[in-house]
């Protein structure tokens, strides 16, 4: 009788796969679908896009989930619907309505107003429902056990509030509106603030994320063209280039340095790539001082 037949072990290399969430996933529904598609369990995701929302969600693969932590401390643009006239339990429509207030006589240079007061540097209290930790349990989860949350708030960028299309209709106002901010605010909170300063109330209608750090929608694959053509949009090579300051070592620094020994500082503000003569990236390094220490190793030699 022959011997049964060896499955081999498909090996997944290292690196970033951008999609383009589809509304009503959670970005671990997302994560889910392709380990199966990937073959390995080994993905992560850089900052959570909620169900409603689509667009890009950065995942990591294999050695490059080590690179997320970092990733998700940049910066992110989104395209969003505001609508004024109600609030909403989560801040967004998928929320129980709260109150409703007819918003038909707020003015476009009120509207104007309450943007530029959310504009800038900020005071931002996260929706309830975010996924803040309180005393290491979400925020949300603690919501949905019946638990009355109170956040505090925290400083925040909102580097552009751009207002790109007013409609009116029935005592509601709907805001189109274009976001970039820094890692860690919440447009929901953002459209909850402007209708309470208006006095109307708000909520978010639609969020698209376009945008997380260099990784913008010119570089996302669906699900479906991912399930058809499994690969990686950035290798880790290429997605530590595009998202880090580079800084190329000779051999004796990369040996020194995958050695866990410091290394004269690069003179590079924040956290930069490392590459080794072969241009591969082998570590995430930041200088203290006149030295230069690893804060992650990427490579496995």
């Amino acid at each position: 009788m022959p011997p049964a037949a060896t499955k081999q072990r498909v090996t997944v290399p290292p690196g970033l796969v951008v999609v383009d969430k589809p509304g009503g996933l959670t970005s671990h529904d997302v994560v889910a679908r392709v380990r199966r598609i990937m073959g390995t369990r080994k993905v992560g995701h850089a900052g959570t896009l909620d169900p409603m929302a689509t667009g890009v969600l950065v995942l990591g693969i294999e050695r490059a989930t080590k690179l997320l932590g970092h990733l998700a401390l940049d910066t992110k643009a989104y395209l969003a619907t505001i609508r004024l006239g109600a609030s909403t339990t989560t801040d967004d429509a998928q929320g129980d309505v709260l109150s409703t207030v007819d918003a038909s006589g707020v003015s476009d240079e009120a509207v104007a107003a309450g943007i530029r007061e959310l504009t800038g540097h900020i005071q931002q209290v996260p929706s309830a429902v975010s996924a803040v930790k309180v005393d290491g349990k979400r925020a949300y989860a603690r919501v949905r056990a019946g638990e009355e949350v109170a956040l505090a708030a925290r400083p925040v960028e909102v580097s552009r509030f751009d207002l790109l299309a007013t409609r009116r209709a029935e005592g509601v106002v709907e805001l189109d509106v274009m976001v970039e901010c820094s890692s860690g605010t919440y447009v929901r909170a953002l459209a909850r603030d402007l209708g309470a300063g208006l006095g109307v109330g708000g909520h978010l209608g639609a969020l698209r994320r376009t945008r997380v750090g260099p990784f913008d929608l010119r570089v996302v694959t669906t699900l479906d063209q991912l399930a058809s053509s499994p690969g990686l949009s950035l290798s880790l090579d290429d997605a530590v280039a595009a998202a880090f300051p580079r800084r190329d070592l000779d051999a004796p620094e990369a040996v020194a340095l995958l050695r866990g020994q410091k290394l004269p500082a690069g003179g590079i503000e924040g956290t930069y790539g490392a590459f080794d003569p072969a241009g591969h990236a082998i570590a995430l390094v930041v200088d203290e001082g006149a030295t230069a220490r690893s804060v992650v190793i990427l490579s496995i030699s």
